[in-house]
């Protein structure tokens, strides 16, 4: 029986004449067939640049882009002296298929490097400003989808469906709106969707100082200078005291930092000062271990007001999202 790792040599009429027929089928526009003959060449390690190229016409006329492009990054990874010719095919299928922020990228890179061919410069930045153009009105276009259906669900009261709206205006990269931003100040607009915004203008680096009220407090707040929840000192603060209960319990530790997210999620970023770090996180404990049934009997009356303050930050947390 034959060895199947045995290399199978193509013999040279055979290679000439697939590629006269490779070639014939193309300009004839038979795709398929020529798509065939190609792969057959490449199968025996026969890939010049002219039978790439071929092969990546035929994927793109026959709408077989994802695999064109797989095809442009495997042969880019290479970075031979036909690289830029490559990329030229590249940056066009990306240009095909909506993908403009990924060209953009693709571009300010080469840029960058000041290693572009100078015939090939020239029709890259027109690639990346028509990109530009497309990207920014396909973002208008989507805004304005979106934040017509978000509105209506603020009107309708519709917390879950805000939320999901807003996070994915997040995922499509938008920037939030000065009507979105003005929802800040309402006393109606829950205080999980108003962190969410928050955050969302956190994420865009929004150096500008907007108003936010929440739970009766007021206050103008520049996002992008604003300690991201996370990394708050209230949040390292509470977490070294939980270091033993980690160690002990981290099912009760784990507990603990839920309820404490929830908690701070929905007051962010108002959150309490340190004198308060204490005494929240007793009765944080309290909570979480009255709920994994470990509680003793021990009275917490002083703690009263922080306990029901942290179960009703729960409630509105969960009343938006089951998880984060």
């Amino acid at each position: 029986m034959e060895n199947s790792e045995e290399k199978v040599i193509l013999f040279p009429k055979w290679k000439t004449r697939l590629e006269e027929e490779s070639l014939a089928a193309l300009k004839d526009k038979r795709y398929e067939e020529a798509l065939k003959k190609l792969n057959e060449l490449i199968s025996y390690n026969i890939s010049s640049h002219e039978i790439i190229i071929g092969k990546l016409i035929c994927l793109m006329e026959l709408n077989r882009h994802d695999e064109a492009q797989n095809l442009c990054e495997d042969v880019l990874a290479v970075k031979d002296n036909d690289y830029y010719k490559y990329l030229h095919i590249y940056l066009t299928i990306l240009f095909q298929t909506n993908q403009y922020e990924l060209l953009m990228e693709n571009v300010e890179y080469e840029l960058s490097s000041n290693k572009i061919p100078a015939p090939m410069r020239q029709q890259f930045k027109q690639l990346y400003e028509m990109s530009a153009k497309l990207e920014q009105d396909s973002n208008q276009e989507l805004m304005n989808e979106y934040m017509q259906d978000f509105l209506n669900a603020v009107d309708l009261h519709d917390y879950h469906s805000q939320w999901r709206y807003i996070k994915l205006m997040q995922h499509k990269k938008l920037t939030p709106n000065h009507k979105i931003i003005g929802l800040l100040i309402e006393e109606s607009v829950h205080p999980v969707i108003k962190t969410t915004i928050f955050q969302w203008l956190q994420q865009k680096n929004w150096d500008k100082a907007v108003e936010m009220t929440k739970f009766g407090l007021h206050i103008h707040i520049n996002p992008s200078s604003t300690v991201e929840l996370e990394n708050h000192h209230f949040m390292q603060q509470f977490g070294n005291l939980l270091n033993e209960t980690e160690q002990k319990n981290p099912t009760l530790f784990n507990m603990i930092k839920d309820i404490l997210y929830r908690y701070t999620f929905v007051r962010y970023p108002f959150l309490p000062s340190n004198d308060e770090v204490e005494s929240i996180a007793r009765a944080i404990t309290y909570i979480a271990e009255r709920n994994l049934n470990l509680h003793n009997e021990s009275e917490f009356e002083e703690l009263n007001d922080i306990i029901e303050e942290i179960e009703t930050c729960e409630k509105l947390f969960l009343s938006v999202v089951d998880e984060l």
